[in-house]
């Protein structure tokens, strides 16, 4: 991973934030970096994955807009079942203290719940969702949110909603007397309407710990941008990667791809990027569904394709520009898909990033619920220094 620090002899002040936040079931960063840009300083970050977690540190200790992570977060590469924080925190042992956490946050394993698996729900050895809540209460955040596919909507389970939602809001008081929960919304939210070229629907639960929220009221995030189409998202990059060809003998067929491919993905936004599971073989967009809605926006989806070297071809590119079904996907422009920073960086293999890129949270999606859960924990606390 390279990346440009920043210049010697510019010294910015690293501010404690105002918020701060654990999360779990972190990947590569989709959700952290989201919550980040709301204002939240992250003390931890759990993922079990070992290149994924790679991913989160190599670019916490590059980036500048993250040196206050850099100095206090935890990136911990270890199993959430196994995650205990008043033993596993090392730099934020210090600003970790059981209440004073603002947000639990997770995208928990999605699997138990997508329609594209067996949706066995609570009998999927996958299903955390008994952790986070364990993890609530243990830590008593003032606020939670949990990330999750928009299968878990699904009539069937109903009852099983029904029994997370009451667990929070009957949780016992603690031995300090912090009180339990109240969720205040779980709804689903379409990426694209948040300036993400991509549909992923999500559904996400939020909920304050009641001395919080107390009479105040929480304001879902609406619709916060135009949808941005497949074109549009990728048109430097997809330039990027037929410049090589310009002025050479096959400089007609990259013109002829380009333009082809620009016509189709002008269309529409792009299908929710799968193919992010370990039981794939390699790397590719995903089950036939999936290949075919991108083979509609010129993109094919059997693969995904090497990058190029130094603005170079790699020697693959009758596979990656010039197949019959359009152009692949790199892993940068998959990224792009899912509303990653273009500064973002993944770790490992190809199959390993892009696998990280798939199983991602769009970031500006967490950024929007992240900024309207901030707006419940300012007034909160406005309202309870004005007491004091």
């Amino acid at each position: 991973m390279t990346h440009a620090k920043e210049p010697e002899g510019v010294a910015a002040e690293v501010r404690k934030p105002q918020f701060t936040s654990i999360e779990i079931c972190a990947g590569a960063g989709g959700q952290a970096i989201g919550l980040h840009q709301a204002g939240f300083g992250h003390l931890a970050l759990v993922e079990i994955d070992k290149y994924a977690a790679t991913t989160l540190r190599e670019n916490i200790e590059v980036h500048p807009k993250w040196d206050w992570e850099r100095d206090n977060c935890d990136v911990l590469c270890q199993d959430v079942l196994e995650f205990e924080p008043e033993r596993d925190l090392k730099k934020s042992a210090g600003l970790y203290r059981q209440g004073d956490v603002d947000l639990l946050a997770g995208g928990v394993p999605c699997p138990p719940f997508s329609h594209a698996g067996k949706q066995l729900g609570e009998d999927d050895e996958r299903d955390l969702f008994p952790r986070i809540l364990a993890l609530a209460e243990l830590v008593r955040p003032r606020a939670v949110m949990i990330e999750n596919v928009r299968g878990l909507m699904d009539a069937k389970f109903d009852d099983y909603r029904s029994r997370i939602q009451a667990q929070l809001e009957e949780m016992e008081p603690s031995a300090d007397g912090l009180p339990g929960y109240k969720v205040v919304g779980w709804n689903v939210y379409e990426a694209e309407k948040f300036g993400v070229p991509q549909l992923r629907p999500r559904s996400i639960l939020v909920a304050f710990r009641r001395d919080v929220l107390k009479d105040l009221k929480y304001e879902a995030p609406a619709p916060s941008a135009e949808r941005v189409t497949v074109y549009e998202a990728l048109k430097d990059t997809m330039k990027e990667r037929i410049k090589p060809f310009k002025g050479g003998s096959r400089a007609a067929d990259a013109q002829r791809v380009f333009d082809t491919w620009k016509k189709e993905a002008n269309k529409d936004v792009a299908p929710t990027l799968v193919g992010g599971s370990k039981k794939h073989g390699g790397a590719d967009l995903g089950p036939s569904r999936a290949k075919k809605a991108w083979r509609a926006l010129g993109v094919s989806g059997m693969g995904v394709a090497n990058a190029p070297v130094n603005g170079q071809p790699t020697g693959t590119e009758n596979r990656d520009l010039f197949g019959a079904d359009g152009p692949m996907l790199t892993v940068r422009q998959a990224a792009i898909i899912q509303g990653f920073p273009e500064n973002w960086e993944f770790t490992g293999g190809k199959t390993a990033q892009y696998r990280q890129v798939g199983n991602a949270f769009p970031p500006p999606v967490a950024r929007a619920i992240g900024e309207s859960i901030i707006e419940v924990l300012k007034a909160a606390r406005e309202r309870d220094q004005a007491k004091s």
